[in-house]
């Protein structure tokens, strides 16, 4: 098979078995991973950087230009159920990866169409800018977001607590008052004016376009929230 070849899977299909990490991001490529609640070796939160082939990076991007404003995501699927503690502990190296265009439907209904064949990606246990099982804490008052990302580019990971819950990630526009130590390590920040729903919503709190304040323990930061990068309500909190 060659890349201009797809192969589409919908959620509803029962697909082979292994990890998706969404690509977030465009000069520096972050990876998110799809997490599950239920799902034992899913049940992780888990932010960090992959080594990708120039020829993965370019489509990737290429491919985002042509979508960037739709409902469009990426991920690299890796075939199998290691534990991604792996990646964590540094004895784990590599992993095989296929790169994937995920659409969504005005049901919800995510469908795969793989657009890279797969390659090899490297990965590195100091790349890891966050680990945390899901479930580990109660709702919080409002929401909570993880700020990562690097020179231009922030982006806000929904903190995934109690479940049920939803998961998101946008980037940011115009941000204010982050610091490279905040993304370095995913510092927690606050949406004083946006409560957490303590519970699944079908659509973000955060309004593309629409500028919000936020805090990290006292100190305040500004953003506008931007393109979504990943969005799930359905498949996290099944069981």
């Amino acid at each position: 098979m060659t890349t201009s070849d797809v192969i589409s899977l919908s959620d509803a299909d029962v697909p082979r078995h292994g990890h998706r990490f969404l690509l977030i991001g465009t000069d520096t490529i972050f990876v998110y991973h799809l997490a599950l609640y239920h799902v034992a070796v899913h049940a992780f939160q888990m932010i960090t950087k992959f080594g990708l082939d120039e020829g993965v990076r370019k489509k990737y991007l290429d491919d985002l230009s042509n979508h960037e404003d739709q409902q469009v995501y990426y991920s690299l699927f890796s075939e199998g159920h290691w534990p991604l503690k792996e990646i964590v502990d540094g004895t784990r190296d590599s992993l095989p990866v296929e790169l994937e265009r995920v659409t969504v439907d005005s049901g919800g209904n995510r469908t795969f169409t793989k657009i890279v064949d797969e390659t090899t990606a490297t990965c590195r246990k100091q790349d890891v800018v966050h680990y945390r099982p899901l479930d580990a804490t109660d709702y919080p008052d409002s929401l909570t977001c993880l700020a990562f990302g690097a020179g231009f580019e922030i982006h806000l990971a929904h903190q995934l607590a109690a479940s049920p819950n939803w998961d998101e990630v946008i980037t940011t526009a115009q941000p204010t008052g982050f610091q490279q130590s905040d993304l370095d390590h995913a510092a927690a920040v606050t949406v004083p004016a946006v409560k957490d729903p303590k519970g699944v919503v079908t659509t973000s709190p955060l309004e593309k376009g629409k500028p919000y304040k936020g805090l990290i323990e006292t100190r305040e930061v500004t953003f506008t929230a931007g393109r979504q990068g990943w969005w799930n309500h359905t498949s996290l909190n099944d069981k």
